[in-house]
């Protein structure tokens, strides 16, 4: 019965089949189900204006090809967007009257589908589109400025980090990077500053951020810096350097060595005393000087001290000195921390710094 039912159902024509075909095959395995839909949402809609001329707009037919811009990749959403467009001149005869305000409605719906058109060719240099490619980047951003978290520390340590980006865009120029090897006892942690700011050098420290990640968990302390300057080196970025100061802190003892990379100095508070010491190393920028060396300063955290490293978003004005910047810092830490250092990253940057440059901040409070 069902044989003889599936015999005498008419079939769909060859073109029409062999059309629907193709559009398929261009769509990845993901994107199908959002296509059939799709599709079925602009054969509902011309439906409606064939039937309903009067009473349904021809607009309308835009909704499916933004619909489309979001879910379908830059394979498929192009022949989607002619789909719709081929859609829209077959229905137009059916139109109660056509004038110049229909001429203007058309002028808009093909409008929109070349705008979406561009900006699927766009997105074909990434071969993904819509919320799937913001998708992957927010998710790459996500895991690599996972590495700047700060690991688990033995009791009476306390360390956190805090970041604002220029114009308060999610991706800066300047990022942390921490590391625990091996769950020992020492802990190595790196403020980088990469050259530009805001959302143009989020790509750049993004990539930076990632091999930073590896290389400060691998690498022994006095290697890390002329690591990273060989890597910046070798990449002939046009705004190829970045400044960076590292810290390889022992957990048991408190001894320490900062290296710097034409970055700001560290600061210190003695706890005994109540006054802030800078530190000062001398080292050139990362990315502009082959074998590079980076001479150590050398201290010790005793208990009760603290530690701040920062970058120059803090610290320098058009108006204002990197040395004067660093004193108010220092008079604003010393009032803002005072009695506790619970939350002391997030309230001291949110009190300093240019809002038109990225900043970082790392604070260690050693009770």
């Amino acid at each position: 019965m069902n044989a003889g039912l599936e015999a005498t159902r008419p079939a769909a024509p060859p073109r029409l089949r062999r059309a629907w075909r193709t559009l398929l095959g261009r769509a990845l395995p993901r994107e199908s189900r959002a296509l059939r839909w799709l599709v079925l949402l602009v054969l509902v809609f011309a439906t409606g204006l064939w039937v309903f001329a009067g009473y349904v707009p021809l607009t309308t037919l835009v909704l499916p090809m933004l619909f489309g811009s979001l879910f379908l990749g830059p394979r498929t959403l192009p022949w989607f967007v002619v789909f719709v467009l081929v859609t829209v001149i077959v229905v137009l005869p059916k139109q109660p009257t056509i004038s110049i305000v229909t001429g203007g409605v058309l002028l808009v719906i093909f409008s929109a589908g070349f705008i979406i058109l561009l900006t699927s060719f766009r997105r074909s240099r990434l071969g993904v589109g819509g919320s799937q490619g913001e998708s992957m980047l927010v998710d790459l951003r996500d895991r690599i400025q996972g590495q700047g978290g700060i690991p688990v520390l033995p009791d009476g340590w306390h360390a956190e980090s805090a970041l604002r980006s220029a114009g308060g865009t999610p991706f800066a120029g300047d990022f942390v990077v921490t590391a625990r090897p091996h769950g020992g006892d020492r802990l190595e942690v790196a403020v980088v500053d990469v050259s530009g700011k805001g959302a143009g050098a989020g790509t750049r420290a993004l990539l930076l951020s990632g091999a930073l990640g590896g290389l400060i968990a691998a690498l022994p302390a006095n290697d890390f810096l002329g690591a990273a300057n060989d890597y910046l080196l070798q990449q002939n970025w046009e705004e190829g350097f970045a400044t960076a100061i590292h810290m390889s802190l022992d957990l048991r003892s408190g001894d320490f060595e900062i290296r710097s990379a034409g970055h700001p100095p560290a600061a210190q508070r003695a706890a005994g005393s109540g006054r802030w010491t800078v530190h000062p190393s001398e080292g050139p920028a990362l990315g502009l000087v082959a074998d590079a060396e980076f001479a150590p300063v050398r201290g010790r955290v005793r208990s009760g001290d603290a530690i701040l490293l920062y970058t120059d978003g803090l610290v320098e004005s058009r108006s204002r000195d990197i040395g004067l910047g660093i004193d108010r810092m220092l008079g604003q830490a010393e009032m803002l921390l005072r009695g506790s250092y619970e939350d002391g990253a997030k309230r001291l940057i949110d009190q300093l710094g240019s809002r038109i440059d990225d900043r970082a901040l790392l604070l260690i409070h050693r009770s």
